[in-house]
């Protein structure tokens, strides 16, 4: 386990020089005048003229050299100071602890509803493959998978938010706003995770402990409970590291599809502003949130295989 922290510490240094070099320098190659956009994202279009962007541009050093600005932002990493916001002056650090209390909420309510949706599905398709369930589980989460965000949440706000009318179609409330970008989400992780379980599932059952188990005149769910249960869930857990990427590939289309105030709408937003020190901070409070989250699932793994922990 110690093993483990060390190596997931090391990655998220490395997380943190990376995605703040790539961050800098795609803002930097973005078309346009930065100091431009940032005094429209201060004063509004109307109050902007030529002398407003060049006192933009004296006053946050825009004029300096890239690499002079990328290294006071890496010293200011090193002290854990993000730096400010160029449009609003709030500080960094406050403003993606705030986005991402809502994205990781989000991201929760998703992973916990494809774990409640994807898992047994997949395990009723496994213990009789072929079948009809097998057949059609195949059919929808291959059809889901292959769905893009923007159009399965599009697909959901019609279902449920115009035609049944009984949920809302975006913003940020109570826990009816987070049902429809939280089962956007879901859907996509669970058409995979159901067939990850699926298989797992059928292997488990053609073990010869799992025969052992029945020959020993065990009903069905005690051998499935005792033999099956743990061996199918780990290849499930274990497969949840590669599906973040596509849990926080996600977030950011789903909470600006559904106006939801996280993390990956205020980089949406952030972008169009060229607030670089806001873009950098929340790049890199997501590459953090992947290494955490890969970190939690090797834990769960480490709980749940004895052998790992014999290893």
């Amino acid at each position: 386990m110690i093993r483990v922290l060390g190596s997931r510490l090391l990655q998220a240094l490395m997380v943190a020089v990376l995605v703040g070099a790539l961050t800098f320098l795609l803002m930097s190659l973005l078309p346009g005048d930065a100091a431009y956009r940032i005094a429209v994202g201060r004063y509004g279009y109307d109050m902007v003229n030529g002398a407003a962007a060049e006192a933009v541009r004296a006053e946050l050093n825009l004029d300096q050299p890239l690499l002079w600005r990328f290294t006071a932002w890496m010293g200011d990493l090193l002290s854990l100071d993000l730096g400010k916001s160029l449009v609003s002056g709030t500080p960094v650090i406050d403003v993606v602890l705030h986005e991402l209390g809502s994205s990781v909420k989000l991201a929760l309510g998703a992973v916990v509803l494809s774990f409640l949706i994807g898992p047994p599905l997949g395990v009723l398709a496994g213990l009789n493959p072929g079948g009809l369930i097998d057949r059609g589980l195949l059919l929808i989460s291959t059809a889901t998978r292959a769905i893009p965000h923007f159009v399965l949440g599009v697909i959901l706000v019609l279902i449920f938010a115009v035609w049944l009318a009984i949920l809302p179609s975006a913003g940020h409330g109570g826990w009816t706003h987070t049902v429809l970008p939280s089962l956007t989400l879901a859907l996509g992780l669970a058409a995979v995770s159901s067939q990850v379980a699926r298989d797992a599932t059928v292997k488990v059952a053609s073990s010869p402990y799992y025969a052992f188990g029945r020959l020993k005149g065990l009903d069905g769910f005690t051998v499935f409970r005792r033999h099956g249960l743990r061996n199918i869930a780990v290849p499930v857990v274990t497969y949840l590291g590669v599906q973040l990427v596509y849990l926080i590939e996600g977030v950011v289309v789903v909470e600006t599809l559904f106006a939801w105030p996280g993390i990956g709408h205020g980089l949406v937003h952030a972008i169009v502003q060229r607030d670089i020190p806001v873009v950098q901070g929340a790049a890199l409070a997501m590459g953090l949130m992947f290494v955490v989250l890969n970190t939690c699932v090797d834990l769960a793994n480490h709980l749940i295989d004895p052998r790992r922990r014999d290893a």
